[in-house]
């Protein structure tokens, strides 16, 4: 239908009703009167929605439309597996409960529209969906079941609450136990189910990898390449041109390491370390990833579109083709590469007293790991140190210069959550044979905080040119959460000032040192990160509370993140003296873009590997149904209490399993309370469980209490 077809149609419409405001109308009913023909029928039906979301147009509990929006309300509809669902309002006020019989086939994330039913004292407010604004999706991943002339796909997402028919002739010939991706055609109502056709069959459930790839589907994180992207990449060279190396500074002569995990392929920071009279000159170097990856390219475009690499237990889902992230944008030992780099003076008290930032050609020397590196200088291993022994005293120098930075960002207030995470072992079919704690040592923490200090000085740098820019904030968290986790670890004898006013990150940290090695520890920390809020990217500066610092950003892994890639271009061009009025303006434009779509891809990137560890976590522990374990409570609801095991595998221990008293839920602080026992289960004490069941369509793992 044309724009003026359109407008006329809807003006027509508008127009009639009006006359007959009094008089609400089913959809026949207005077809009839308007003498629709059958075949027109569909567009009359989009341009009544068109009306709805615009709210010239209300529909009635009886699904009878209305002129006019009847108060309606605007929010995304946030499912449950039950069926009901809430809005969360546009305008951030209380959130209103959709029974399941008013959601008018609303899914989990979608924007709609809400009209509130009559209140009810003392209750939630409650309201029914009259229109759906926009779908968060059109597309889901699920399990193919074949019946004799059609089929149906069961939905992953428990959220979706119907499985959605297909015809024969739409199924691409899919099989009983194929996973599929399915394009929804009707979303269906109360009486009819939603229909769709198969666009693409993932592998049979039991295939190795499937179950991985149904996930990274559900998320519609792209993994294939483009022609286009692919014949771009075919013409950039596998190693550095004589002719780009012109006017670069060669710092090839510079003791230069990489210091990374043993597996690590995409290498895109190195650094080097010199003494310069009483100071340290410390040079972070980034791989030139803008030089190959140019603005509005496919290459470029196609980075944007992921936003992120997507690391997951058996493969990584690359920003940008391998030819880059592991060839001439990796920082590979005894090749020339080009790099940004920041070289940063630093004296003994940890300030960073000089800076510059140069274009350069750079050549690794040694390629460590954080193995080896933290063997000499933790261990002092005299196999290592003597197979490295041209680069100890650079090492060294490195863990001295790193523990005056980290001491002088301790100082100032900087928040270090010290949670254990695990890392998941796969064998060649992709199941679990264990769940092993990932370590990080005085290596991990040297380069993170020479990356620390880099992203930070590139930050303020471009704050004071007052430069467009991306930066990386953190917003201090609500005074009403903090005022909670100040009523909370009082219980404990501990107090934070600033609980009833703005709160210092100082304040988080003196916290989280207090309780190291206590038996609240575990409690308390996990109650103070739910108290923050999440870091995100803005074109706007307003600093990062969680690293107690009012310039931060991300430069220094631009082969996996975008944001990164975006300010290398900026940082290029300034240094060229390229930033004219012109592209000030370009960049003016486009960077708030850029930063929100970084933000969600961010999001959906951590949503996609966190649902991939809770699948093979769900994997694994289903090989010891009814072993006993010791945990740890990690989470207390109205409806249970989670349970951390040493491995960091969780389950929930369901409040209707609790036999021997009844348990009520004291919200205040995190516990359950026996009503005539007085037994409590609260955050961070020790319980023994079994395992009683294990889902692999919910991800969820059942624990019942081991009776002592």
């Amino acid at each position: 239908m044309n724009d003026i077809l359109l407008n006329a149609r809807m003006q027509l419409i508008t127009d009639f009703m009006s006359e007959r405001e009094y008089t609400p109308m089913k959809f026949k009913e207005l077809c009839s009167i308007l003498n629709v023909p059958k075949d027109e029928r569909n567009d009359l039906k989009k341009v009544l929605d068109i009306l709805i979301r615009d709210g010239k147009v209300s529909m009635d509990e009886q699904n009878r439309y209305k002129i006019g929006p009847e108060n309606l309300l605007t929010g995304v509809y946030m499912g449950t597996q039950r069926g009901f669902g809430f809005v969360m309002l546009d305008n951030g006020e209380e959130d209103i409960f959709i029974a399941e019989r008013n959601t008018n086939t609303a899914c989990d994330k979608d924007t709609v529209k809400v009209k509130l039913l009559e209140e009810v004292t003392g209750k939630r407010r409650e309201g029914i969906v009259v229109s759906i604004v926009e779908r968060a999706r059109n597309t889901i991943v699920g399990t193919f079941q074949k019946s004799k002339n059609f089929g149906f796909v069961i939905p992953d997402d428990t959220k979706f609450g119907n499985d959605i028919f297909i015809s024969k002739k739409d199924s691409l010939d899919a099989v009983t136990g194929h996973k599929v991706v399915v394009k929804i055609t009707d979303y269906g109502n109360n009486k009819k189910s939603p229909e769709g056709e198969v666009l693409e069959i993932i592998g049979h459930i039991n295939d190795p990898g499937v179950d991985i790839m149904s996930i990274v589907k559900a998320y519609n994180i792209p993994c294939e390449f483009s022609d286009e992207v692919m014949n771009q990449v075919k013409g950039i060279p596998d190693e550095v041109t004589d002719e780009e190396k012109e006017g670069r500074e060669d710092i090839t002569g510079y003791q230069t390491v990489t210091i990374d995990g043993e597996d690590a392929k995409d290498l895109d920071d190195a650094i080097t370390m010199r003494r310069v009279g009483d100071n340290f000159e410390l040079g972070v170097h980034i791989a030139d990833v803008t030089h190959y990856v140019t603005e509005n390219s496919p290459l470029d475009k196609e980075a944007l579109k992921r936003g992120t690499s997507v690391y997951l237990v058996d493969r990584v889902i690359p920003q940008l083709p391998h030819k880059l992230s592991n060839g001439i944008c990796s920082l590979n030992q005894g090749c020339d590469r080009l790099a940004l780099s920041c070289f940063m003076t630093i004296d003994k008290k940890g300030n960073i007293i000089d800076h510059r930032i140069s274009k350069t050609l750079i050549n690794v020397d040694r390629r460590m790991s954080y193995t080896d590196v933290n063997k000499i200088i933790t261990d002092n291993d005299e196999e290592k140190i003597k197979e490295y022994a041209d680069f100890v005293d650079m090492f060294n120098t490195c863990a001295t210069v790193a523990g005056i930075l980290k001491e002088k960002r301790s100082k100032r207030g900087a928040i270090d959550f010290d949670f254990t995470e695990s890392k998941i072992i796969l064998d060649e079919k992709g199941v679990p044979t264990d769940i092993v704690a990932y370590e990080r040592n005085a290596a991990t923490n040297l380069i993170e905080e020479f990356m620390l200090a880099a992203n930070e000085t590139i930050a303020e740098d471009f704050f004071w040119r007052e430069l467009p820019f991306v930066y990386r904030t953190h917003e201090s968290p609500e005074i009403e959460k903090i005022q909670k986790l100040g009523a909370f670890i009082n219980a404990f004898g501990y107090s934070i000032k600033g609980a009833s006013e703005d709160i210092h990150p100082k304040e988080i940290q003196q916290l989280i040192n207090k309780i190291k090695g206590t038996d609240e520890e575990a409690i308390i920390s996990r109650i103070a990160l739910r108290s923050m809020k999440q870091a995100k990217y803005t074109v706007k500066n307003e600093g990062h509370f969680g690293l107690a610092t009012q310039y931060y950003c991300h430069f220094t892994s631009p082969i996996r993140r975008y944001p990164d890639l975006q300010i290398h271009r900026i940082i290029k061009e300034s240094l060229d003296n390229k930033l004219n009025e012109k592209r000030i303006r370009h960049y003016e434009k486009i960077l708030p873009e850029v930063a929100n779509q970084s933000s969600l891809n961010e999001r959906r990137a951590d949503e996609a590997e966190r649902e991939v560890e809770k699948l093979k976590k769900v994997q694994y522990i289903k090989k010891f149904m009814g072993r006993e374990f010791d945990g740890i409570i990690s989470g207390v609801t109205s409806w249970g209490i989670y349970v951390e095991l040493d491995n960091t595998v969780e389950g929930m221990v369901a409040i209707t399993s609790l036999k021997d008293d009844y348990y009520y839920f004291d919200e205040d602080n995190y516990k359950l309370v026996g009503e005539v026992t007085k037994k409590v289960y609260t955050i961070g004490q020790k319980v023994r469980i079994s395992v009683a069941g294990a889902d692999m369509i919910t991800r969820k793992i059942d624990f019942e209490i081991v009776e002592e």
